[in-house]
Formats: C-alpha cells, structure tokens, sequence
C-alpha cells in the first residue's frame, strides 16, 4: 500500500485541541489512563459546541464507574444530545450475533435510537439526516480484529457523515491487545463484506481513532470532517488489564479481555464446520466439533507456538454450532500473552485440525476466505501447506500494511 494524498488530511487532523500523551505522561503512577469521553467531558464539551449530536456506540460506551456516556451526557445541559445509533447487537446489546434492535425510542433518556447494522452509504446518509444531527460521534471499545464489525461500522458511519454532510468526532479507547504490531493477511479488494471493508491487517495493531485517520486518509472517496480525541496515559505495549478501566462486553459472545486476546486468530474455526465455542462460557477459547479426539491438541502441542498449550477438552454448546451435543477438541491456554500470535496460531489449529479430523470441512458459503480476506489460506492448507508456508505468504503485503499504518499512530 502507498501513502496516499489524503495522508496529508490526515496529519492535518491527527493534531486536534485534545493531543495525545507524551512518553514522559504514560507511566500509571504519573498520569492514569484517560479515555477520549473522559476528556471531552473534562473539557466542557467544548468540541461539541453545542450543536445538535448524534452518537454511535454501545454498552461499552461507559465511564469509569460504569455509567453510559449516553447517560451522562443526556443528563448534562451542556451537550444537546439528540439522536443514538446502534450498531450489531444494539445500542443497549440486546441482540446476539448477525443481529440488531431495530428503530425505538430509549427507555431510559427517551432518546430515538436509529439502527445502523448493515446501513451503509445513502440509505445511512439519510438516517443521519433525518435524525436532526449536526455532528456524529463514536464512542466503542473495539478488539483488535478486521473482522469485528464495529469498526466497520465506523468506517461506514464516516463515510456516511460525508455524504449528508455532518462532522465526526471519534472518542478513543484502548486497543485491548496492545498497539504494537499488526498480523496476518490483509484483505483483498474482491473479499470485502462487512467483516472486512478495505485492505487491513486481519490482527490491525490500532485504536479505533488511529483506524479512522487510516480510513479517512486511504480508503473513503470523500474524506469526512474528523475530528479524534485522543487518550493520555495509554501505551501500546499494554494489554486492557493494565489500563484501570471496567471491562464490558462489546458483545454477547466477548466475555473477557482473554477472549479478545485469542480471537483474531481462534474466529478462523468460525469458518469450518468445527466450534468456535459460541453458546461455551469460553467462546474461541474452546474449540471442536463431534468426532474430534485428543488427537489435536496432541498435533498442536507439537508445533510448540510461542506463549500457548492446548488441553484436550469437551463441552456441550448450549447454541450455535453443535447445540446440546458433546463435542471434543482443544481449550486454548495462553500462558506468555507478550510472544503469543493469535493469528498464527490460528492457522496452525486449522492446518492440524484438517490433518487429524477426518471430518473437517470448510463453510460452504466461503466464510474462511471472508475472514482471511482473500482465498489464499484456504487454497494453500487445502493444498497441504504447513503453518509456516501459509504464514510466509502473506509477508509482503503485510509489509506495506505496516507501512502505510505507521502514518497514522497517535502513541509512542
């Protein structure tokens, strides 16, 4: 990927009235972790200069003593809170995966909450429109991954603003498994769904005020006006624990920081016939499918991957793949989160399991290559390549990936 001519959009709103942290301000003892709604509220609201805002978000738009922001700011006379948008799952996280809430007025603040899931382009432009709104925020805690769809809800909601018109404001949190590296392949053009919309990495390394610059800058025809209120305090080498902020699911089937931790490499499963643990309390950390023996964790143990074992498991999902039927397979134990590679050891429970469960079967709706982003990883482990040649393929494209990311990090 090149730099673009938008990057120079993007250096130009990189530095907004709220900068980001120096390294001397990181340290937890100095300057505690503050999120972007954390400083826009300590700074009156200022940005928001009382026009009429909209804002996109989630359960996990909370403060620090877990009350919603939608909440907070309805209650303060100096924002004019006029209009909620939901995304997958929900505004109040209602809905399980692959659904939403739909057009309601908020119990709690009496607010309209218009639904975005699967809205994009005009037919968004016209919900944002006819909300009355003059400016949209953003304010999601985000996983890590390419394809979990609140970022591509922000994506779609930016382009969308541009279109009716509207500024956009992206209110930063932490990227929950560090800011330090992106991993594995980045999508191809001809693969994009709303699991992936432009070429990113599949683990992007970023937070999702550093994805919205990268958006604005590379992929949106018409840049929007953007405006990002970074954090303090925040470094990228931290995982979520070490940022002293309340964990809330993003969604139904993201219980924990540790689920995060795995999941841009375990979703992988999602596209075999195999569990990837959904209706577990342990989604994409228990993984199997009925025939599977100890066999796999065996194969997987094997290759010795950096920071992980693998413990012969069985369980019964109580939904999804398998429902009320015992299943065996492996539970994933991250032992060294600071060298384990989710996406690597993704592919290499899919290179083990094809090789030791007679059974094993892709999606028949090529659900793998939309997770992967191209056909690539399916053509290469269908053609009998180990972990290492599947990952050494998508080397040089991840190479310019990182390249074209560097130009729109907002931390040391």
């Amino acid at each position: 990927m090149r730099l673009s001519r938008r990057a120079l959009l993007a250096a130009a709103t990189a530095a907004t009235s709220l900068p980001a942290a120096s390294p001397a301000a990181a340290a937890p003892h100095r300057a505690p972790l503050r999120t972007g709604f954390e400083r826009l509220a300590a700074d009156g609201y200022a940005l928001l200069d009382g026009r009429p805002v909209g804002i996109v978000t989630n359960p996990t738009g909370v403060t620090r003593d877990v009350r919603h922001v939608v909440d907070v700011m309805h209650a303060d006379g100096r924002v004019n809170l006029v209009a909620v948008f939901g995304p997958e799952h929900g505004f109040r996280g209602t809905a399980q995966a692959g659904g939403s809430e739909g057009r309601y007025d908020d119990p709690a603040t009496g607010l309209p909450v218009y639904d975005t899931y699967l809205k994009s382009g005009q037919p968004l432009a016209d919900v944002f429109t006819a909300s009355g709104v003059d400016t949209v925020v953003f304010d999601i805690q985000d996983v890590g991954a390419r394809f979990y769809t609140y970022i591509w809800t922000l994506y779609d909601c930016m382009e969308a603003a541009a279109l009716a018109g509207k500024r956009f404001v992206v209110l930063d949190r932490p990227n929950p498994v560090t800011g330090r590296a992106a991993l594995g392949p980045v999508l191809h053009k001809e693969f994009a769904t709303f699991v992936g919309r432009q070429p990113v990495a599949q683990a992007h390394g970023m937070t999702v005020a550093e994805l919205a610059r990268l958006f604005n800058g590379e992929f949106l025809t018409a840049p929007v006006e953007l405006e990002t209120v970074t954090m303090t305090g925040w470094r990228r080498s931290w995982f979520y624990d070490a940022c002293g902020l309340p964990w809330v699911p993003p969604s139904p089937n993201m219980p924990t920081p540790d689920t995060a931790l795995v999941y841009s490499g375990t979703c992988l499963l999602e596209g075999t016939n195999l569990s990837e643990g959904r209706g577990t309390t342990r989604p994409f950390e228990l993984l199997g499918a009925d025939g599977v023996d100890g066999g796999w964790a065996a194969a997987v143990n094997e290759l010795g991957l950096p920071g992980v074992r693998f413990r012969e498991a069985y369980f019964a999902p109580a939904f999804s793949k398998y429902q009320g039927k015992t299943v065996g397979g492996v539970q994933v134990h991250v032992h060294d989160r600071a060298v384990f590679d989710p996406v690597r050891t993704g592919i290499a429970l899919l290179v083990t399991a094809k090789r030791v469960f007679d059974g094993f079967a892709w999606r028949s709706d090529g659900w793998i290559d939309k997770l992967t982003g191209s056909a690539r990883v399916r053509t290469l482990i269908d053609a009998g390549a180990d972990t290492d040649e599947v990952v050494a393929d998508w080397q040089a494209e991840l190479a310019a990936f990182r390249r074209t990311r560097r130009h729109y990090l907002l931390y040391e």
